[in-house]
């Protein structure tokens, strides 16, 4: 079974990663000629892949989708084992944690900060949670190649072994006392627990959490997008390892 990756960005990134494997390219054909859709060209042949250029019409079926010409077809994104990533020696390990997030938008943004800012996994469940497809690649601009996405069955068995292995488990909670600012991120493992778009974290990961926090409200509205309060949060995390160096994150 496959998949298919669409955007030139996101094909590039995909192509320069070289961690999955790319079946063939589809290239419109009459698009205008540029350096990103060449490099395309270029890492395609390097790598064996077939490429073709088709008529405009051929594209009809992904006209949902803004392919900018270019579809790569893959084999489906490889998930890291939980134990496999536990195992590799690294200080101050930094994870994002979804439980419940369904819009693929926001789990491609997600995924994108978190590459942006340095993080070293995306813990996903296999239930009630969007799983990486084709848009949630897209939104991520080629991200989910670049960071270990890990698939898990129970995230509260997940948060266990993650504690066990010497991880703090902070979780956001619109009703928590401590501001997202309030915690020291550095010189230790840890892992920032989104919740869903509507409901937010379950019940039992709040309990178990270690620490519970929010995002400062100055209105009365409900919440932020849940993409927009994992960026603020997860650059906080960047805001002290720069004041902190000696310390890092």
């Amino acid at each position: 079974m496959s998949d298919f990756i669409f955007g030139r960005n996101n094909v590039f990134e995909l192509l320069k990663d070289n961690k999955r494997n790319v079946s063939k390219i589809l290239l419109m054909r009459g698009m205008k000629e540029n350096s990103k859709i060449n490099q395309i060209i270029e890492l395609a042949k390097n790598n064996s892949i077939i490429y073709q250029f088709l008529p405009k019409e051929k594209f009809y079926q992904y006209k949902e989708y803004a392919h900018q010409g270019v579809i790569a077809f893959v084999s489906p994104v490889k998930y890291l084992q939980l134990e496999e990533f536990l195992a590799r020696k690294k200080e101050n390990k930094k994870i994002i944690i979804t439980d419940g997030v369904e819009d693929a938008h926001n789990l491609g943004s997600i995924i994108r900060t978190a590459v942006c800012a340095g993080f070293d996994a995306v813990i996903i469940p296999s239930r009630r949670n969007i799983s990486i497809n084709s848009t949630v690649e897209k939104t991520s601009a080629g991200a989910v190649n670049l960071i270990d996405i890990i698939m898990v069955n129970s995230l509260s068995s997940t948060i266990d072994k993650l504690k066990d292995n010497n991880f703090w488990i902070i979780a956001t909670d619109m009703r928590a006392k401590d501001n997202y600012y309030d915690i020291d991120y550095c010189n230790m493992n840890f892992a920032i627990v989104m919740g869903s778009e509507k409901e937010g974290i379950s019940a039992t990961i709040l309990k178990n959490a270690d620490f519970k926090i929010k995002i400062p409200m100055l209105k009365e509205f409900d919440s932020l997008n849940v993409a927009n309060a994992a960026s603020i949060i997860i650059y906080e995390t960047v805001k002290q390892s720069l004041q902190n160096p000696e310390h890092g994150v």
